[in-house]
């Protein structure tokens, strides 16, 4: 249907009344229920945009209301060409879920359409969004008087901490030119922290890669003496980076390690839990992350290990203050807001006009409990244990490095170095759509990557991809 004219408020085109919202409603989650009951028997992939459907997708709005069962048909085919990110069979790099209770969330702020970017706007749902983050905060053991914002994603938020670090470490105009900041990262940071320090002015040459043990953390020795090294150069390192489950591998660096070199140096450091922070909610997840609790600052992905829509993320931080030492303005138009208890989510971070980002969270949490979300957690640490041991026991594959999140890493052992065999053989097990898989890098070695993450995925699926991984393997063998 589109809106016919009794569906209208009166005086405008663009309203619909409550009965329309209702029908309009009604047919776009049917769609979603139709797509969702699909997932289980869905191709892993379907990636060939038909040219006569990109020719479609590309047409200009019309000037006339266009039918909206015309428009979800359009959606749907829009939406089948694509790796089924939200299938239980995607094993690639780091899967989401995207539970359907953070999607009502969404509708429902998007409709209510509240600006929460200052609190006396909409104190209601900014005490929501900021008791959301204050129980973030007691669950990775940071003090009180912690707090954060939500962003759309791991790279907003190390940006927000890079721009503090670098205020809170080195002042105003430091960076370049007479002050010298360094940033520590390794070869398996996520390269979103690159990026942040380009941006935020740190050319290359400011970066300092440390070398990683043979298990791929961070060598703390090495740290050490490269850290003592660039202070006695007269450099004035300030940022130190250590990561929480690795998007290549998901290793985890000593944390506790780090954190006391950190403060050795005065140093800022940063623990990105991106992929693995949402862990802690289990028994295990705790005990590998030991020493996440003595960060300054620490990034998250709840739509990672939390199964939400991609486009949500969070930073921690230690000290608040430092947030808004490096990210608050003002202007002469807003001299009649004079804030409160509440933070001002616009003083913490890059943006001004931000979504309501707390319901996202909120209602799948309450809704569904806590529990829900550590059982699924557990669930996948089992699952990918059982894959790691499954693979090893494989006299065809090499399984280089031990599972210590939910990424199991393996490879031909016959494969050569190059993208040849182990190409080979990723395409094949992708090409049987039953399930998708990624690779990376390490040593130089191309090396497969199974990532067991989504909510949808169970025992079943994991089974079936390491029954795919044999047969091809066995093919090519």
């Amino acid at each position: 249907m589109s809106c016919s004219d009794g569906d209208h408020v009166p005086g405008s085109e663009l309203e619909p009344t409550g009965r329309a919202m209702s029908v309009l409603s009604e047919r776009v989650v049917a769609l979603l229920a139709e797509f969702v009951d699909g997932l289980d028997d869905a191709p892993a992939a379907r990636v060939e945009l038909p040219e006569g459907l990109a020719t479609a997708l590309g047409r200009p709005p019309p000037e006339q209301p266009t039918e909206l069962p015309a428009l979800l048909d359009t959606v749907r085919q829009a939406a089948q060409v694509a790796v089924e990110t939200a299938g239980p069979r995607f094993f690639g790099y780091i899967p989401g879920g995207g539970l359907f209770a953070s999607a009502l969330a969404e509708l429902l702020a998007q409709t209510l359409n509240r600006y929460t970017g200052l609190s006396e706007i909409a104190a209601g749902l900014v005490a929501l969004e900021d008791g959301v983050l204050r129980w973030l905060c007691r669950l990775f053991g940071l003090p009180p008087g912690a707090g954060g914002l939500l962003t759309t994603g791991g790279s907003m938020a190390t940006l927000s901490m890079l721009v503090a670090a670098r205020q809170d470490r080195l002042g105003d105009g430091a960076g370049c030119g007479a002050t010298v900041g360094t940033i520590y990262i390794s070869d398996q940071t996520n390269h979103c922290v690159r990026k942040a320090a380009r941006i935020a002015g740190f050319p290359a040459t400011q970066l300092r890669a440390l070398s990683t043990t043979a298990e791929l953390r961070i060598d703390v020795e090495a740290a050490e003496a490269t850290i003592a090294a660039d202070r006695a150069a007269g450099m004035r390192p300030f940022l130190l980076v250590a990561t929480a489950g690795t998007t290549s591998a998901g290793v985890i660096d000593p944390l506790a390690d780090l954190a006391a070199l950190a403060r050795r140096h005065g140093m800022w450091y940063h623990v990105d839990a991106c992929y693995g922070g949402f862990f802690q909610l289990t028994e295990r997840g705790r005990a590998r992350l030991a020493g996440i609790e003595q960060a300054d600052s620490i990034s998250l992905d709840p739509h990672k290990s939390l199964f939400l829509p991609y486009g949500t993320g969070a930073l921690l931080v230690r000290k608040v203050s430092a947030l808004v030492a490096a990210h608050t303005d003002d202007a002469d138009y807003l001299h009649d807001l004079h804030g409160g208890a509440l933070p001002d989510f616009a003083h913490l971070g890059a943006e001004l006009t931000r979504g309501n980002r707390g319901l996202r969270l909120w209602l799948p949490l309450h809704l569904h409990g806590v529990h829900a979300f550590r059982a699924a957690l557990d669930e996948k640490l089992d699952l990918a244990h059982w894959a790691h041991t499954e693979l090893s026991a494989d006299g065809r594959l090499e399984v280089p490095y031990p599972c210590e999140l939910s990424t199991v890493l393996f490879r031909l052992r016959r494969g050569d170095d190059s993208d040849g065999d182990n190409g080979t053989f990723l395409r094949r097990i992708n090409a049987t759509g039953r399930v998708f898989l990624s690779s990376t890098r390490l040593r130089g070695r191309l090396t497969l990557r199974l990532c067991v993450l989504s909510h949808r995925t169970h025992a079943g699926h994991v089974h079936e991809a390491v029954s795919v991984i044999r047969q091809v393997a066995e093919s090519i063998t």
